[in-house]
């Protein structure tokens, strides 16, 4: 997210040959469509594409960030990116706490944030200019919006290099109608793919693809991985816990005083943190055989159930044997009254 440029100069918008209306309405009839069909774990990329064709950029990062607070510096916990290196989210969290431009987006969630070159020499602190220059990021764009039960934010930040145009108020505004839109499609497909009980808080959950490689985490989850792993950064699980994506449902330690619930999630792996619930107890069942046992005790099939969490009519029946187990009851009568209390 970081600046070289503080300056502001005027610019013709970059649309094509389409009036700036016309080409938001399209995008975000396109972005609709994408939502639809589009793998989640493909969505943000394609997304952030249709995102360059409305404003053109030379590349761009996305992904969940924590403010920081007197202790700590703003952290990013996952990422994607277009045009960046690899090593991009990990050289930015080691600067974090100097860069002014991401700390401005994270106060003024929802607004976008726009800072065009050059600056004065000095303007900004020596490291954060020499990690601006590597990348190219000179003309800077961002906003931060606030990511709903997560614990976390969610940003989309775009640049230009020094030979291209500033980004112009024209500009600004199409991002800053796009990125909420994208951002309540993501939450929704989040909903549909985790269809967690409301007493599983979004912030000890994640989601990861079969390899490991993260879609999303929730701050307590993501809190819990760096106390066991200080050098983890993302974003894709540590390897302790990649190793238990080969033996699903199984569950992991991090640290000493953490336990991870790894389940199939449809195509995907939901990532559960044991959540303390009242009078000090731990939930015996992970979300998902929570979820099966609950449908099992209203009358549903297993096929019923299959279709409605995205899982196979075996994997139903893994989780129920294990929700029996757990609960140590012997029939749905008992597996009731085992949910009531």
């Amino acid at each position: 997210m970081a600046p070289i440029a503080r300056g502001a100069r005027k610019q013709e918008p970059l649309l094509g040959h389409l009036p700036p209306l016309r080409a938001l309405s399209t995008s975000l009839l396109e972005l609709t469509a994408l939502a639809q069909k589009v793998a989640p774990q493909q969505m943000l990329h394609e997304a952030l594409q249709l995102l360059q064709r409305l404003v053109p950029f030379d590349s761009a990062w996305w992904g969940e960030v924590s403010a920081g607070n007197a202790q700590a510096a703003p952290r990013n916990w996952l990422h994607g990116s277009i045009g960046l290196s690899q090593q991009f989210a990990q050289e930015w969290n080691a600067l974090a706490a100097v860069d002014d431009f991401a700390r401005l987006s994270m106060d003024r969630l929802g607004e976008v944030i726009c800072e065009n070159g050059p600056d004065a020499p000095g303007a900004i602190p020596p490291e954060m200019e020499a990690f601006s220059r590597r990348h190219g990021l000179f003309h800077c764009m961002a906003i931060t919006v606030e990511l709903p039960a997560s614990g976390l934010m969610f940003f989309v930040s775009i640049y230009r290099k020094p030979q291209g145009l500033p980004f112009g108020s024209v500009e600004a505004e199409l991002f800053g109608e796009f990125v909420p839109h994208l951002l309540c499609h993501w939450h929704h497909a989040l909903h549909r793919l985790q269809a967690l009980p409301a007493s599983h808080p979004w912030d000890h959950h994640a989601l990861a693809e079969p390899d490991g490689n993260l879609l999303y985490v929730g701050l307590r989850l993501g809190q819990a991985l760096q106390q066991a792993d200080p050098h983890w950064s993302g974003p894709a699980l540590p390897a302790d816990v990649c190793a238990g994506l080969r033996k699903l449902p199984c569950s992991v330690a991090v640290g000493k005083n953490a336990r991870l619930r790894l389940e199939a999630c449809g195509p995907l792996v939901l990532i559960s943190l044991a959540a303390r619930q009242q009078g000090g107890s731990h939930m015996p069942l992970a979300p998902r055989e929570l979820g099966a046992a609950t449908l099992y005790a209203h009358g549903h099939s297993y096929k019923d159930i299959a279709s409605a969490l995205g899982l196979s009519p075996a994997t139903v029946r893994t989780y129920l044997r294990s929700a029996y187990t757990l609960l140590g009851v012997r029939n749905k009568v008992e597996l009731v009254s085992a949910l009531r209390k």
